[in-house]
C-alpha cells in the first residue's frame, strides 16, 4: 500500500505490518483514504481529530447553503394606506432576509369586474421595492386572485448596502448637529 505521513509527504509503497508499525511509533492511526486506488493509499493521522474536522467542514458547508423559502402576503383591492404600508414593509423585510415573496390580491364579489385595481396595487408594490427586489413572475389573474412573485435582487442589495451605510452615517451626523445647536424657547 502507498503510505502518506501526517505532514502529507509520501513514504512510498510499504507492506501493511510496516505501515502499522510506523503509525504506532508516531502514536497515530493508519487510515485508508483511497481504497480503490492501485495500490490503496493509507495515511498516518489522528483519526478522531480527522473525523471531527470533517464534521466541522460539513457543518460549515450546510451553514453557508441558503435556505430560500417562498413567503406570501395577501392584499385586497380596497386596502387602506396604513395597512398597505405595513404589509409592504413586511414584504421588504422578507426580501432582505433572502426569501422570495408571493403577493396575492384577493378579489371578492364585484371586485372581479375591476382587475386593473389589483394590477395597480401590485405595480405600486413593485415600484416601492424596486431597488432591492425584482419581479420574478409578472402579475397574472388566477381565478379570484391576482398573483405576482418578487425575488431579492442580489446585485442591488450588495451595491445598496454600501449606500445605505453611508446614508445612515449622514443621518447620524445631521442628528448630532441638531442636538448641539441651542434651541429657542
Amino acid at each position: 500500500m502507498r503510505l502518506v505521513d501526517p505532514d502529507g509527504r509520501q513514504l512510498g509503497i510499504k507492506p501493511l505490518p510496516e505501515a502499522l508499525h510506523l503509525a504506532r511509533e508516531a502514536d497515530l492511526d493508519l487510515v485508508e483514504v483511497a481504497p480503490m486506488a492501485s495500490p490503496p493509499v493509507c495515511k498516518i493521522l489522528d483519526y478522531g481529530k480527522w473525523k471531527y474536522e470533517a464534521a466541522q467542514r460539513d457543518k460549515e458547508s450546510r451553514r453557508k447553503a441558503t435556505n430560500v423559502q417562498i413567503k406570501e402576503m395577501k392584499y385586497r383591492p380596497k386596502i387602506g394606506g396604513g395597512d398597505f404600508d405595513t404589509k409592504t414593509r413586511k414584504v421588504a423585510h422578507f426580501l432582505d432576509q433572502g426569501h422570495k415573496v408571493k403577493i396575492t390580491i384577493m378579489f371578492r364579489g364585484r371586485e372581479m369586474a375591476h382587475p386593473e385595481l389589483g394590477k395597480r396595487i401590485l405595480d405600486q408594490i413593485a415600484e416601492q421595492l424596486t431597488p432591492g427586489a425584482k419581479v420574478e413572475a409578472a402579475p397574472k389573474l388566477d381565478g379570484r386572485n391576482m398573483v405576482m412573485v418578487l425575488a431579492p435582487d442580489k446585485r442591488a442589495r450588495s451595491s445598496g448596502s454600501a449606500k445605505g451605510d453611508q446614508h445612515e452615517h449622514e443621518q447620524h451626523d445631521e442628528q448630532q448637529t441638531q442636538e448641539q445647536q441651542p434651541q429657542e424657547t
